[in-house]
């Protein structure tokens, strides 16, 4: 797959490059571009700002970032972009675009809880992990339980379910995704009912509805281990319509 790196808007050298696998004190955000545009850009300058302020204790620039996007960008419209703050500076990368599938995806639960897990940082290798044996054994994703069963999101998305007409967030230390952040606003906007409570793997038959959502998109959730969840449609087209309902903003 082509990647391009960049950092401080300049070609990566490998020494550069390795802090993505060696250094554990970054931060980032991901984001789908399409067309030179990103949804939610205010939500991942807002991620990077604060985050960087959280681990560095230094102000983040959200109009340097933008121009590091789109020197790294160059004359690709389309692309998955990732940019990493580190005590060294910014690091862009870009790489061809990604969808998640729009079919029903199967989940598994694991116990496991990210560290400071309010941040999107890297080095999370219990993470990685349990994606990897997730989807290993026939899985497309992991679901991340505590030790009482309370869901927190997945490896890699977060979850969010459907019950008598309300929409539902995990009440659990989990990051805050850009994707389920502009779902939130959209649905807000559209006055559909959303609440944060507590949700437990062994109380999923009494929800009406899943679904996962991650900077590639959402998709619902027909299955968590041998639990068959109903894929209900007043749910999947009150996300759908959130999602569609979200500008597109000009990096």
């Amino acid at each position: 797959m082509d990647v391009t790196i960049e950092v401080n808007g300049r070609a990566a050298v490998p020494a550069e490059v390795s802090l993505l696998d060696h250094e554990g004190w970054g931060h980032f955000t991901a984001m789908q571009v399409r067309g030179g545009r990103v949804r939610g850009l205010d939500l991942h300058l807002s991620r990077l700002e604060a985050a960087h302020d959280e681990v560095y204790g230094r102000a983040l620039d959200g109009q340097e970032v933008r121009a590091r996007i789109r020197h790294a960008l160059g004359a690709r419209p389309d692309a998955s972009v990732r940019v990493y703050g580190y005590w060294a500076g910014l690091i862009v990368t870009v790489r061809e675009p990604q969808d998640t599938p729009d079919r029903p995806h199967a989940m598994t639960a694991v116990h496991f809880q990210r560290p400071l897990a309010r941040l999107k940082h890297v080095g999370s290798w219990g993470q990685g992990r349990f994606r990897q044996s997730a989807v290993t054994a026939g899985f497309d994703e992991g679901l991340l339980v505590d030790e009482t069963g309370r869901i927190s999101e997945g490896t890699i998305t977060n979850v969010g379910f459907y019950r008598d007409g309300t929409v539902i967030w995990p009440d659990a230390p989990k990051l805050d995704g850009i994707t389920m952040l502009v779902l939130q606003r959209h649905l807000a906007a559209a006055g559909v009912p959303q609440a944060d409570e507590p949700v437990r793997v062994q109380d999923l038959p009494g929800y009406h509805g899943m679904i996962l959502c991650n900077s590639h998109g959402w998709a619902p959730v027909g299955q968590v281990d041998d639990l068959k969840i109903p894929v209900h449609q007043a749910f999947t087209s009150a996300i759908a319509a959130a999602i569609n309902a979200c500008p597109w903003d000009e990096i």
